[in-house]
């Protein structure tokens, strides 16, 4: 499919016509396969002399940890016969994936360096994209026990105690009886508050921020790992994220559907148009991500 903002308009009034029988079962593999890769992690997280730290070609580290939860997410989400490009199997050529219509879009430990340090800032993100939009999204944070979800047209959700678990098998019913519709009205603040990712900051950062202070002299700048800043954003917990270093296709989709659905927007930075999916290259440009327009 041609990438266009006029194509992404197009999708979003047709994005719901999955049958939803068909969507209820996806949302089920989807969700069990995060919870399933979370317990992999935390195995893993607790003992750092096990981490096999190495590096890639981009020179960002890679665990065991990243290996396993990717492992377990190809072996529980293979039943849906429905291709998954993830970052550990990024090898995958643009000849072979440009015309998917259903894959699966996967980081299966997003905050690998925040992981390494140990401060807990990690998630496992997939996206469940048609025609390159992604149509239901998962986040899923196993240390604290909180599973993010979002279908497109349906709205987002925050999911708690979903403690990680070898043989997760939540059923559709389940999730939605013990799940809170986002933004939370908990998360309420007065001063204004702006993520920013906890490793990877530059000087446009900080002269964006600055710019920001100006209309927000309250401003207070949150410091957070992986794409847990969408999902905060969706609280209503913070209210901004300026990213100004590159990110991949798997790090934003699961996180951006999340926080559009509870009424947020994502746009590149500084053009301000739509982060486009399944490029030849999968690299984002830098963006902004707000609670509100």
């Amino acid at each position: 499919m041609k990438h266009s903002e006029s194509s992404v308009t197009q999708y979003q009034h047709t994005s719901n016509d999955i049958e939803q029988d068909t969507r209820e079962y996806l949302l089920e593999q989807q969700l069990n396969a995060a919870v399933r890769a979370g317990a992999a992690i935390m195995k893993i997280y607790k003992n750092s002399d096990d981490y096999d730290i190495s590096l890639k070609s981009d020179s960002t580290p890679i665990t065991i940890a990243d290996r396993m939860a990717h492992i377990t997410i190809k072996e529980a989400l293979g039943q849906t016969r429905i291709p998954i490009l993830s970052e550990e199997g990024r090898e995958m050529l643009y000849e072979e994936r440009r015309n998917w219509e259903l894959f699966w879009l996967v980081d299966p430990l997003d905050g690998t360096v925040e992981f390494i340090k140990g401060n807990n800032e990690f998630t496992v993100n997939i996206a469940l994209m048609r025609n390159n939009i992604c149509i239901s999204a998962v986040v899923y944070v196993p240390f604290h026990h909180k599973m993010y979800i979002a279908e497109r047209g349906y709205g987002s959700w925050v999911m708690y105690d979903v403690a990680p678990e070898d043989n997760a098998n939540y059923t559709y019913e389940q999730i939605h009886a013990n799940i809170q519709q986002l933004p939370l009205e908990a998360a309420t603040h007065s001063n204004y508050r702006v993520a920013v990712s906890r490793s990877h900051q530059t000087s446009e950062t900080h002269e964006h921020i600055g710019l920001l202070r100006r209309a927000h002299p309250d401003l207070e700048i949150v410091e957070q790992g992986s794409s847990y800043k969408f999902c905060l954003l969706a609280e209503g917990t913070v209210d901004y994220y300026i990213r100004t270093t590159t990110t991949s296709e798997w790090d934003t989709a699961a996180g951006e559907l999340i926080l559009a659905e509870s009424g947020g927007t994502t746009s590149s930075y500084p053009a301000g148009t739509p982060l486009l999916y399944n490029k030849e290259t999968l690299d984002n440009p830098w963006f902004v991500a707000k609670r509100v327009d």
